[in-house]
């Protein structure tokens, strides 16, 4: 473990000192950051300028659904895009040979080799919309510390799902419109799940789990979670994380070799 630690802070101290001979690139996505953030305050605000809300949900308890959507996103970007969009670049280049015959499991190269700062904004804002919501609802910091439990289980959820996403790349080679599907479902997230039809709340459940990325995070930092959602959420992530480990030795056995 410890020789894993000190692998990961020489990928990433080697990944930042490259981020940074392009800094204009942070003032470019704390732009967009900041574009995408309003579209979905603005969005938001829809459904509330006449007082409506969707049941159960006040105004800054949806704005705390929207701040975790808005951490998943700085998330995403930083860890997860920069390096599991990879996997498709080494299966066509044939580099994956060389992921392979690292002295390393490769599927921990795959995850953590590199690193984007340019998601920081959305951490930060996200992290922003979190405190202000809370601070108007009253929230203790033993609230944000129980919400980050389901939402550790929801990071896990969201990277399992991606990098077996990724690993398919194998037999498909190119799923660059599959992977912008998944973002596309993940949108729905920026809402409580109980803003969507009953169809649509069992599809984003039980077939692409979106509410345990966001709405039970929230529920749990609101304090109204129940004990079998957190069950659910813990469970469900220690299965495809496992799952995505075994998909990945499963996928290896049909890859050939850029050499062979």
């Amino acid at each position: 473990m410890q020789r894993y630690r000190k692998v990961l802070g020489l990928f990433w101290t080697a990944a930042i000192a490259a981020e940074m001979e392009y800094r204009i690139n942070f003032i470019l996505a704390t732009l967009s950051s900041l574009g995408n953030l309003g579209g979905s305050l603005f969005g938001l605000f829809l459904f509330y300028r006449t007082g409506y809300t969707f049941s159960g949900w006040s105004w800054p308890a949806a704005l705390v659904v929207l701040g975790i959507f808005t951490l998943l996103q700085g998330f995403s970007a930083t860890f997860l895009s920069p390096n599991l969009n990879r996997i498709v670049r080494h299966v066509q280049e044939g580099t994956l040979d060389f992921v392979l015959l690292k002295p390393i499991r490769s599927q921990f190269w795959l995850s953590t080799h590199t690193l984007s700062p340019w998601g920081l904004p959305d951490l930060v804002f996200g992290g922003i919309i979190i405190g202000y919501a809370g601070n108007s609802l009253g929230l203790k910091i033993s609230d944000y510390l129980l919400g980050t439990i389901p939402l550790f289980f929801g990071l896990v959820i969201l990277y399992s799902l991606w990098f077996m996403l990724g690993a398919t790349s194998i037999w498909f080679v190119k799923i660059y419109n599959a992977t912008e599907v998944l973002r596309g479902l993940l949108e729905a997230g920026r809402y409580p799940i109980v803003a969507y039809p009953t169809a649509y709340r069992f599809f984003f459940t039980f077939v692409v789990p979106v509410a345990f990325l966001t709405t039970v995070p929230a529920e749990a930092m609101l304090g109204r979670s129940q004990i079998t959602w957190f069950i659910g959420a813990g469970f469900l992530a220690v299965v495809l994380f496992f799952a995505s480990t075994w998909f990945w030795r499963f996928a290896l056995r049909f890859y050939t070799s850029a050499s062979s």
